[in-house]
C-alpha cells in the first residue's frame, strides 16, 4: 500500500495576500512541493509577479485571481474560480491577507480605522473560512492555515485594533480545529512576532510606531521563506499552533503563567518606549516588505 503524501505536497491550494511577504513565500513553497496554487491579492501587479516567479521556477503551477478579502462577493468569486482552476475542491486554504495598524490608544483610533482593520484582518479570515471549509471537507484530506500573530495573545498597548483582529483569528482557528476533529483535515494558526514583510509600509501605523516596527523587523525579524516552510511542515504534522520565535514563545508563557506581571510590564514598556524613540534610541528605518508580524 502506497504511502499517503503529506498535506502540503501536490496540494490544490489557495493563498490570500500572495502578492508579497509570507503569502508569496507560501505560494512559492507550495509550488516547489508540486502543488497547484491560486494566488490572490488586492494588488494585481504583485500577484502577477508571484505567478511569474513560480512559472520561472518550473515546479508546480499557479494562477492569479484578484480578491479583496473584506468583500464577500470577492471571496465568493475566489472560491468558485479556484475550484474551476484547480480542477476540484481546494485541499489547502491559507488565509494570509492582512494589514498593520497601530500607534494610537483606544479612544483615539477612530471607528473608520477599526472597521478597516477588522474588515480585513478578522472578517477576511471569517469569510475565507466560511467559503472554503466546505471545499476542504469535499476534498477529504488537507487543511486550513490561518495567519494570526503574537498580537493574538500579547495585548500590546497602542495596537488594540490589530490585537482584537488577530485574537479573533486565533479563536476562529481553535474552533474550526475542534469542528474538524476526526476528519482528514488539519488546522494550523501561525502566531509570529516580527517577520520581514510590508506590514508597516502598507498599513495605517503612526510614524513613531512605524519607526520602532521597522527597527525591530531589521533586528529580530525572520524571513518570510523560513516562516512559510516551518508552518507548512508543522501543518503536515497536524500541529495547531505555530509560534516560531523565542520571543513569541516567551510572551505566550508569560501571559499564561504570570498575567498580572505581564500586564504591568507591558504598561511600563508602553510608557518608556515613546521617550526612547523620541530621544533617537530607535532610528528611523524603512521596513522591508505584507501583512503580518507583531
Amino acid at each position: 500500500m502506497g504511502r499517503t503524501l503529506p498535506r502540503t505536497r501536490q496540494a490544490r491550494a489557495v493563498v490570500t495576500g500572495a502578492g508579497s511577504g509570507i503569502g508569496r513565500a507560501f505560494a512559492l513553497e507550495l509550488a516547489r512541493r508540486g502543488g497547484q496554487v491560486v494566488c490572490s491579492d488586492i494588488d494585481r501587479d504583485r500577484i502577477a509577479e508571484t505567478v511569474e516567479m513560480i512559472e520561472r521556477a518550473g515546479s508546480g503551477t499557479a494562477h492569479a485571481v484578484f480578491c479583496d478579502v473584506s468583500r464577500t462577493d470577492d471571496i465568493d468569486a475566489l472560491a468558485e474560480r479556484a475550484e474551476e482552476l484547480l480542477g476540484g475542491p481546494t485541499s489547502l486554504m491559507i488565509n494570509n491577507a492582512g494589514v498593520g495598524i497601530g500607534g494610537k490608544p483606544v479612544g483615539e483610533i477612530g471607528l473608520e480605522d477599526w472597521q478597516w482593520a477588522l474588515g480585513i484582518n478578522l472578517w477576511g479570515m471569517v469569510y475565507g473560512s466560511e467559503k472554503f471549509v466546505p471545499q476542504l471537507r469535499r476534498a477529504g484530506r488537507g487543511g486550513l492555515i490561518n495567519v494570526a500573530s503574537t498580537a493574538a495573545f500579547s495585548a500590546a498597548p497602542g495596537m488594540a485594533a490589530y490585537n482584537v483582529g488577530k485574537a479573533g483569528v486565533l479563536a476562529l482557528s481553535e474552533t474550526i480545529a475542534a469542528e474538524l476533529g476526526g476528519t482528514g483535515l488539519a488546522v494550523t494558526v501561525l502566531c509570529p512576532t516580527f517577520v520581514k514583510t510590508n506590514v508597516a509600509v502598507d498599513g495605517r501605523i503612526t510614524a513613531e510606531a512605524g519607526r520602532l516596527a521597522g527597527t525591530l523587523m531589521r533586528w529580530t525579524g525572520l524571513s518570510p521563506e523560513r516562516v512559510a516552510r516551518g508552518t507548512l511542515d508543522a501543518h503536515d504534522r497536524g500541529q495547531l499552533y505555530v509560534v516560531p520565535q523565542l520571543d513569541a514563545k516567551a510572551i505566550w508563557a508569560a501571559k499564561r503563567h504570570l498575567p498580572r506581571t505581564y500586564t504591568a510590564g507591558a504598561g511600563l514598556l508602553n510608557r518608556l518606549l515613546p521617550a526612547a524613540t523620541s530621544s533617537g534610541a530607535a532610528a528611523p528605518t524603512t521596513p522591508t516588505t505584507t501583512a503580518t508580524g507583531v
